[in-house]
This record gives C-alpha cells, sequence and structure tokens, in this order.
C-alpha cells in the first residue's frame, strides 16, 4: 500500500470522511469512488479552470466605472479623458480582483461544508456582464448607479433565501421535466466546447465574423480587428495551435487514464506561454502585454477592497432598478438551477425517481447566501460554475472538492499575479474535453416523442447560441408546455 492509499484510508475513517461520506468511511451512503487525493486534484482542477474569473471579472465590472466618477459635462459623458477617473479604475480593478478571490472563496467553502457536492461558485460570467454594461452602463452611463444596482443584487439574493426556505426554488426546479434537464447538461456541455473554441477564454479557434457570425479563425491577436474578426493570417496564430496541442495531449492522457490529465494539461501549457521571446508568449510586447507582464512578476500581493465594501444605495423607486432586479432573478435563478442539475446529473447524484439532488436545498440556500455577500464586497451576483465539470470529470465527488477550490480563492489573494496569468488557451482545452463528456446523457432523451424531442432540441442548441443556460431553458419550458398542452386540449375534445 503507497503512502496515498495510506492517507486516502485514515482520511476516510476520520471524522472527516465521514463528513463528507467517502469512500470506506462506513457513512450510511457513501459517495463510490471518492478518495481524499483526488479531490484535492479535483479542487485544484477547477480552480484552475476557472481562474480566469479572477482578472475577467474585475475588468468587466471595472467597465461600469464602479464609485468612480467625474466631471461629464467636461470630460464628456464616458469620463475617458479624466486622468483621476483613470487612476481610480485602476484601484477600482484591484478591488475588484481582491473581491472575486474572497467571495469565491467563502462561497466554495460554504457549499463543500454544507451541502458535500463539487460545484464552486463565483461571480457568474453573462450576468457581471449584464450588470456592468445594461444595467449601470459602461463607465456610468446606464440608467441606474453602481450603488443602486448593487441593492439591486443584494435584495436578489435575500428574496433568493426566502425561496430556498419555503422550498419554492426546489420545487419549481423538480418541475422541469426529466428531458429538459438532460438536455440542459448536453447544451451545457456544446456551451463550455463553444467557450473553450473562441479566444476570450479559450484557444482562439473561432472567431467572429460579420456575414455568418463566427468563422475558423485562429489568427495571431494582432490580426483581428476590433470586433474579434480575423482580418488576415487564418489559422496561423501560434496561441491557437498550441491551444490544440493541449487539446490532444489531455485527450491522449485521458486515453490512458492517466491521473490528472486535465489538470496537467493546464499547467503544461501555461508554462510554456510564460516566458516573453516566444510567439506563443501570453505577454506579448504591447502596453496591455506590458502591464499584465508587470503585474505578473509581483507574484505576491495584497490589495485591500477601498472603494466598493457595502456601497449601496436604496432607491426602490425606479422603474429601471426593478426591471434589472426582475431580470437577475429570473436568468440567475434559471442558470444556477440548470448547471447544478447538470453537474449532479454529471458526478451520478440525480436521484432519478424524485428528480432532486442530494443536498439541493442547502446548495441553493448557500447560492443565495453568496449572491447577498457578493454584493456587499461590490460584486455582481454569484452563480453556480459550469467548469466544475472539470473537476467531477478529474473524479471529484464530495465537497472537499470545492472546499479545496475556496482555499485556492484564498491562496490567490496574495498569488493573483500568477494565478490570473493563466492564459485562455491553456484553460479552453479543458472546458472542450468536458463538454464532449457531458454529451452523454443526449442518449436518454425520448427522440421518438416530439413533445419530448423537439423542446429538448431547442434547450440543447439555444443555450450555446444565445449563448445564456437561462435563456435556453425557458425557451425549452415554453416549447414544452406549449406542444403538450395543446396536444392534451385536442385528447380531450
Amino acid at each position: 500500500m503507497s503512502w496515498v492509499d495510506k492517507l486516502n484510508a485514515y482520511v476516510a475513517r476520520s471524522a472527516v470522511g465521514r463528513w463528507f461520506r467517502l469512500e470506506g468511511s462506513g457513512a450510511p451512503v457513501e459517495r463510490t469512488g471518492s478518495k481524499f487525493s483526488i479531490e484535492l486534484r479535483a479542487g485544484l482542477t477547477i480552480f484552475i479552470a476557472m481562474s480566469y474569473i479572477i482578472s475577467t471579472n474585475a475588468l468587466i465590472l471595472t467597465d461600469s466605472g464602479g464609485t468612480c466618477d467625474c466631471d461629464r459635462e467636461e470630460f464628456g459623458a464616458t469620463c475617458e479623458n479624466d486622468p483621476a477617473y483613470t487612476t481610480c479604475l485602476q484601484r477600482m480593478k484591484l478591488d475588484m480582483i481582491t473581491a472575486t478571490c474572497a467571495i469565491s472563496c467563502m462561497a466554495c467553502i460554504l457549499m463543500g461544508v454544507l451541502a458535500n457536492l463539487p460545484i464552486a461558485l463565483a461571480p457568474g460570467m453573462g450576468l457581471n456582464a449584464y450588470f456592468a454594461y445594461t444595467v449601470v452602463g459602461f463607465h456610468g452611463t446606464g440608467k441606474i448607479s453602481y450603488e443602486n444596482a448593487l441593492a439591486a443584487v443584494c435584495i436578489e439574493g435575500i428574496i433568493f433565501f426566502v425561496l430556498s426556505v419555503l422550498g419554492i426554488r426546489q420545487w419549481f426546479a423538480r418541475l422541469i421535466p426529466a428531458s429538459l434537464k438532460t438536455a440542459t447538461g448536453t447544451g451545457i456541455g456544446i456551451y463550455l466546447a463553444f467557450i473553450g473554441l473562441q479566444s476570450s477564454a479559450g484557444i482562439g479557434l473561432i472567431t467572429a465574423n460579420s456575414s455568418t457570425l463566427v468563422e475558423l479563425g485562429g489568427c495571431p491577436p494582432e490580426f483581428r480587428d476590433e470586433n474579434n474578426v480575423c482580418t488576415a493570417h487564418h489559422m496561423e496564430g501560434g496561441p491557437m495551435w498550441l491551444g490544440v496541442l493541449g487539446l490532444m495531449l489531455v485527450g491522449t492522457m485521458l486515453l490512458y487514464r492517466l491521473k490528472g490529465a486535465i489538470l496537467i494539461g493546464i499547467l503544461f501549457i501555461a508554462i510554456i506561454s510564460w516566458p516573453r521571446p516566444t510567439p506563443v508568449t501570453y505577454f506579448p510586447y504591447t502596453q496591455a502585454g506590458d502591464e499584465a507582464f508587470a503585474f505578473f512578476k509581483k507574484v505576491v500581493t495584497f490589495h485591500p477592497i477601498k472603494d466598493t465594501l457595502a456601497r449601496f444605495h436604496w432607491d426602490l423607486t425606479t422603474g429601471d432598478f426593478w426591471i434589472a432586479l426582475i431580470t437577475f432573478l429570473y436568468v440567475d435563478i434559471l442558470d444556477c438551477t440548470g448547471t447544478m442539475f447538470s453537474m449532479a446529473k454529471f458526478g451520478g447524484y440525480m436521484d432519478e425517481r424524485t428528480q432532486d439532488f442530494e443536498g439541493s436545498s442547502m446548495a441553493f440556500l448557500v447560492d443565495s447566501v453568496s449572491i447577498t455577500i457578493g454584493s456587499v464586497f461590490g460584486s455582481s451576483p454569484v452563480t453556480a460554475f459550469i467548469e466544475s465539470g472539470s473537476g467531477i470529470a478529474e473524479g471529484g465527488r464530495t465537497g472537499i472538492t470545492t472546499i479545496v477550490t475556496g482555499i485556492m480563492f484564498f491562496i490567490a489573494l496574495f498569488f493573483a499575479p500568477i494565478f490570473a496569468s493563466f492564459p485562455p488557451w491553456a484553460t479552453g482545452p479543458a472546458l472542450i474535453v468536458v463538454g464532449s463528456m457531458m454529451m452523454q446523457g443526449v442518449t436518454q432523451i425520448n427522440w421518438h416523442y416530439v413533445g419530448d424531442a423537439l423542446p429538448a432540441f431547442i434547450t440543447i442548441i439555444l443555450i450555446p447560441f444565445g449563448y445564456s443556460i437561462g435563456y435556453g431553458l425557458i425557451a425549452g419550458i415554453g416549447s414544452f408546455v406549449f406542444i403538450n398542452t395543446l396536444v392534451f386540449i385536442i385528447l380531450k375534445l
């Protein structure tokens, strides 16, 4: 017996092993295949796969302008010519890096300890863009202020908490037909792969096209215009081919069942991308590259939150405030519910009889509390992350996985320069691989009955093409209700 096996056996027999129901713990219902060492590796994999949120969330929320302001009559609507405003935005970005790490740390640890699920939480992509560019507007040009928008997020979390305590959120989730839950998982898989193929959080193989919306791109970043359209040198980008290499390496390692294949692939590509004088560097000799490299060289740093902590403005009298609150509510509830159920099904926790999963009530409570805490730190809504699938694919089965992810976010508070510097073409292959794994459930849909098949198909295609889990699920539920209600009425005539 190796030292790893001895460690796994020791932890399994301890109080920790019994609490998290590790295999061999003697708990009433053990999690099959769960071992302490695997949980550690899975948690690290999830963190690396979603570490892009540290810098990305900070960049997006900084675009809202936050608490910064200027004389807009003198400097224009967006204040871009005001040096003091620019300095304030730099401070806001550092505040948001700290806030993102802190919120994600607390949310993941709460999810792991209380719900015992390997589902990580962090400020959600999509919702942060809606918060920054639609609600508050670029540099505060929207209809409500940053502080007022935070109040809407805080109220959303409180409403979610009440709905979860009363069981209404769980009841709503159980109403979703089994075929649509399966379709949601498949749609999320394609969504993950689509993200992994793009340049913002992937290998850059797919880029924008003004005529066909998307095309086979793969050009170097300097040959993309402001709309991310490749103007020349298609399929000649070094980072893209490095990402393809990572994808092939991860696939080969998975074929030979090498433990930690996804994590190894991410780290291997990231390390190759860090040296500067190479065609595949993450730090090119540009202004943005120089700034990123200067931040990377700091290695260890900590920035206390200065401007965004508990900055609420409780003006509930405007219609725009309530539009924002309602939008946050219905998009987040469907987005989070769809992700949690898909991850539960992917991890094998779903009870096919009740169409529920173990720990769902506590998971929803943790999500709602995390949203409210996130608003206190100055962030947009927190939600479940589909990148959790990368840890589940590595064998993560318990809350230990999520606790490790939370601990890594705590470490990132001090090592943010390192963890914010994983290039998208290093993490993109992991998203594509996990996406392929999530396609397995598509065979469980009843494709012979159109009342199940068409709504399921609509859900599957609209999640990636609409770039929203919530909207895809809305379309699927709507079409399911319409078709099957019409069939019921016809049969009763």
